[in-house]
């Protein structure tokens, strides 16, 4: 899991973003949000204690889930970071 964790750090610190998070966080706040929901696409937006917003479009699935984007608002910033791109 900490290659997980370091590829979605990566991947958000390549955008620009310098607020704080981990990767593991990032992950685990997937889960949670996703916890109870169907199979499908949703976006789901979870507001951090820093006032950020973190907005992911996330596909779920039977076993697993992908994130496609991840879109974070801070203050009058906007960072799109795209997983299904390769650096």
């Amino acid at each position: 899991m900490q290659k997980l964790y370091k590829a979605i750090e990566e991947k958000i610190k390549s955008s620009g973003y310098t607020g704080f998070f981990t990767g593991e966080e990032v992950y685990n706040d997937i889960c949670d949000e996703i916890e109870d929901k169907e199979n499908g696409t949703y976006l789901l937006m979870s507001k951090k204690e820093n006032g950020d917003v973190f907005t992911y479009n996330v596909s779920i699935f039977d076993d697993n889930f992908n994130l496609s984007i991840l879109k974070i608002n801070s203050g009058d910033e906007e960072f799109i970071i795209n997983f299904d791109e390769e650096n």
